[in-house]
């Protein structure tokens, strides 16, 4: 599908089942020839490229009109895909996996220090999430994991159906897959699994003690950020939003992690919590 077609036609029926399969083909078509496409979420519509292709991921963040520092996370098909793209996923994270995948909870983890891929400044982390969507799985099983974000220009309202999309993102997008409107509800609850136990940064769709119920004697922690954020709430009203949680890393390094911050409640002894040392080689993108 040429990136040069006229917008109109960038729309991708998928809400007639005999167009479906078509339209599903086309578009896993664009994101092979490492083109951004839309899709739907089980929140909002998200906007996205195959993960792995570094210069289709700078064109998501250019489409939105976002820089590097805001990463995007990474929708992954299933469980199964998580081995290839982190390291050392604590068995929390997996039972959390098992719990809400596929739904609104993305786990921010360590990396694979030798895939090359770049999704920008993650410090060696990424965060990845399994969505709820029929649709958004079964493009995710044809060509893989795909860093998204939500589909709207940074600052503006996220979009619930395809046309609202192609209202804001244009001729930035190849593909805009159509699956009818979204609900656009609650963002997922992000967590950061980088350590012993886990750390809201934000939360969405699960509670603090939903998540707190599968976990048994591992504690829950808000940020040290999510408890001085008492009433803010995030900026940005995005079924992703990429924001930063900086921490001080090995020599004073500052390692960002992905997803804003919205305190969960949980009430947290001043001394429980620590700061994890980034590997000064564990760079996204790079090899060690």
């Amino acid at each position: 599908m040429s990136g040069t077609a006229p917008l109109h036609d960038r729309l991708l029926d998928c809400v007639d089942d005999e167009q479906r399969a078509e339209s599903l083909a086309r578009a896993a078509a664009v994101v092979r020839e490492g083109k951004v496409v839309v899709l739907p979420t089980d929140t909002v519509y998200g906007v996205g490229a195959d993960a792995f292709d570094v210069v289709a991921v700078a064109m998501v963040l250019a489409a939105k009109h976002r820089g590097r520092e805001m990463p995007p996370p990474v929708l992954v098909p299933n469980p199964r895909t998580v081995d290839g793209l982190a390291t050392d996923v604590p068995m929390y994270a997996r039972i959390l996996m098992r719990q809400f995948w596929p739904g609104p909870l993305t786990l921010v983890v360590r990396a694979q220090p030798s895939l090359q891929w770049d999704l920008g400044e993650t410090n060696g982390t990424v965060a990845l999430r399994m969505p709820d969507d029929e649709l958004a799985l079964e493009l995710l099983g044809e060509v893989g994991p795909m860093a998204v974000t939500s589909a709207n220009l940074t600052g503006r309202p996220a979009a619930t159906t395809a046309q609202e999309a192609l209202d804001q993102l244009g001729g930035a997008v190849a593909a805009y897959l159509d699956g009818g409107p979204r609900t656009g509800g609650q963002p997922s609850t992000i967590l950061d699994c980088t350590g012993e136990e886990p750390v809201v940064l934000r939360l969405g769709a699960l509670s603090a003690e939903e998540v707190r119920g599968v976990l048994g004697t591992t504690p829950l922690h808000d940020s040290p950020e999510a408890a001085a954020a008492a009433a803010q709430p995030p900026s940005e009203p995005e079924e992703e939003q990429a924001g930063e949680r900086p921490r001080d890393g090995a020599d004073g390094e500052r390692a960002s992690l992905v997803g804003s911050v919205t305190p969960s409640g949980v009430r947290v002894p001043a001394d429980a919590l620590r700061t994890v040392a980034a590997p000064r080689s564990a760079g996204t993108g790079t090899t060690p």
